[in-house]
């Protein structure tokens, strides 16, 4: 969908834009929610309550009038309620005491892990996404090395194996006692439709606690990996049991509402606790209170307040959306609110997601020529299509081609017509020094630049600074280093990059070669071809490979050096630890290992 409707948008908008059937209606969600803010109109109300006396001080809220759900929206109406209750004595009509539950929540799937860690840990999407996955591949430990602490990361499933349920159901017996577990194993559904090809998120093993974790893996990824170890656990624990109160008071004609909540059994909330705002008001005792009690008047207490818009997605309660209404998977929570970002769509404004004006553009952009696309449920319905294929129900061919079924003939409609969102370019009092022609503002990818009106006979263009001047082109100088290009053998330039500086050959385009600036030691040469191996940046950091590639493909991760493993003579590697350096061997099969 995505390489057919973007050229829509470039030819509409501006250059260099993308739609997605995932992303383009997150979007819509950021737009929506927004324009909800932009037209909210705040409404006035009082919150009331009377603080009455009787075996202690209460405080019980103002909830009808008349028998009817009373709330004051004005200061006129709190005036007439206070004069009407002035005098009155207040009863306790009815007292309810039961016995509350709250059940332990379910293991984590990707998406209340990402939610629980945004919120409860003050860490990014980025983060959660970093620390989960080193969590999984591996951190590592003293003395042992790699080792993975975590199940796979990237699930949508509640399911737990029957070992795991019984290694916790053991572990818990062992370290709290036999009435912390539950008579019967707590088994979560998955809701909706689910890939249950993966467990829940859990720890490998409960033996390794947080605690012997705490000094030697990084920050981060043992504040994650108590998050998860303690979610788990609590999944496998028995209920938390309160003791609960609500009692209705009156006075004259107003009715009021008064509730408490106190701790019999801690269950699960033993090791994981979901606090809200709610609960913690909730979570009061009261004084014992009986059926036709009279209770003394203390005071009024009230506070004028507003009706707030609602709020702005941040990144755990946009996944959140997202999961909800069915958009994307586990695997595309991440790339999907990131790409936003990255394209310009959205912006932050704290830790709250913001649509830009770009953003605004785009949504309204595809909901005129693809409504059908731009909508919730045809994404969810697509997911579930998607897994109907892969369960073997459906013919991916079919699928695909009901898809494109007046795709292709909507896109033709759309690029025909001449309606266009491109803002128009702002003539200036600069003349081409080409062609004469007046120079224009035009926006691009990267901001507002300066081009040629005779474009695309004339393609002249000025980069302008932040106040829209213009920034004049210095003459490049040309800095002669003293590395050798070992594939044609000149003397390397240092040349500037968006990245920084980089060694470069004078012979480009002949000859392409690169090397990092300031590398100054001296890699040793390939132990399987002879030629100097290499450093090389790639997107998830660097590795070492053969200068010969693609005719040889030696690569390690770590820096190589000269020396050679004494039990296998292979090439052996330096490994910065937390611990100190380490020279280990380069071959896989051997494990020799050792501080320097």
């Amino acid at each position: 969908m995505g390489y057919k409707v973007s050229p829509v948008l470039c030819n509409k908008i501006q250059s260099k834009l993308s739609a997605g059937r995932v992303q383009s209606v997150t979007l819509r969600l950021v737009v929506e929610r927004e324009r909800e803010i932009i037209g909210f109109k705040p409404e006035e109300y009082w919150t009331f309550f009377s603080v009455l006396r009787g075996k202690g001080e209460i405080k019980a809220s103002l909830a009808t009038k008349k028998g009817e759900k009373y709330k004051i929206g004005s200061q006129a109406e709190l005036d007439k309620t206070i004069s009407e209750l002035d005098g009155k004595r207040y009863f306790v009509r009815s007292v309810k005491k039961t016995v509350a539950y709250s059940h332990a929540p379910a293991p984590f799937r990707t998406s209340t892990m990402q939610q629980d860690a945004i919120n409860k840990l003050g860490m990014t999407l980025k983060a959660v996404s970093a620390s989960a996955q080193a969590l999984y591949e591996g951190v590592d430990i003293p003395g042992e090395g790699k080792v993975a602490l975590i199940t796979y990361i990237r699930t949508d499933s509640t399911r737990v194996s029957p070992e795991a349920i019984a290694s916790a159901r053991a572990f818990i017996t062992e370290n709290f006692g036999s009435e912390y577990i539950p008579e019967k194993p707590n088994i979560y559904a998955s809701k909706g439709n689910v890939q249950d090809a993966h467990e829940a998120i859990r720890p490998i093993s409960l033996a390794r606690t947080p605690e012997s974790l705490k000094n030697v893996i990084n920050k981060n990824h043992y504040r994650l990996y108590k998050l998860i170890y303690e979610r788990f656990l609590a999944s496998q624990m028995s209920n938390a049991r309160y003791n609960s109160i609500s009692a209705d008071i009156v006075a004259g004609d107003y009715g009021f509402k008064v509730t408490g909540k106190t701790p019999v059994f801690a269950g699960y909330t033993k090791v994981y606790v979901e606090s809200s705002e709610k609960d913690e008001e909730d979570m009061k005792k009261l004084p014992d209170l009986t059926e036709g009690e009279e209770l003394g008047f203390i005071r009024y207490a009230y506070e004028q307040k507003f009706t707030k818009p609602p709020a702005r997605y941040t990144e755990a309660s946009l996944i959140k959306a997202m999961e909800e209404k069915g958009i994307g998977r586990p695997a595309t929570y991440l790339p999907t609110v990131s790409l936003l970002e990255t394209r310009s769509y959205t912006e932050r404004d704290g830790k709250n997601i913001k649509p830009t004006e770009l953003g605004f553009k785009v949504v309204d952009m595809l909901i005129r020529y693809f409504p059908e696309i731009m909508d919730v449920k045809f994404t969810a319905e697509m997911e579930d299509k998607l897994d109907a294929i892969e369960g073997g129900n459906k013919i991916w061919q079919q699928i695909v081609a009901e898809f494109y079924d007046g795709l292709e003939d909507e896109i033709k409609k759309a690029m025909g017509d001449g309606y266009k969102m491109k803002t128009p370019a702002q003539e200036t009092e600069y003349k081409c020094e080409k062609c004469g022609s007046p120079m224009v503002i035009r926006d691009g990818r990267y901001g507002k630049f300066l081009a040629c009106s005779a474009y695309p006979k004339c393609k002249n263009t000025k980069q302008l600074d932040e106040n829209g001047n213009i920034k004049e082109k210095t003459e490049a100088v040309v800095v002669e280093s003293d590395v050798i290009c070992e594939k044609c053998g000149a003397k390397m330039i240092v040349k500037d990059s968006p990245r920084g500086k980089f060694l470069a050959c004078p012979n480009y385009p002949k000859c392409k070669n690169t090397k990092e600036y300031g590398e100054e030691v001296k890699l040793p040469d390939c132990p399987m071809c002879g030629k100097p191996m290499r450093k090389i940046n790639y997107h998830r950091g660097v590795f070492y490979g053969c200068s010969g590639y693609p005719e040889c493909k030696f690569a390690v991760y770590d820096k190589p050096t000269e020396e050679k493993c004494p039990q296998c003579g292979s090439m052996l590697v330096e490994k910065q630890r937390k611990d100190g350096v380490y020279r280990r061997c380069s071959n896989k099969d051997c494990d020799y290992s050792v501080r320097i």
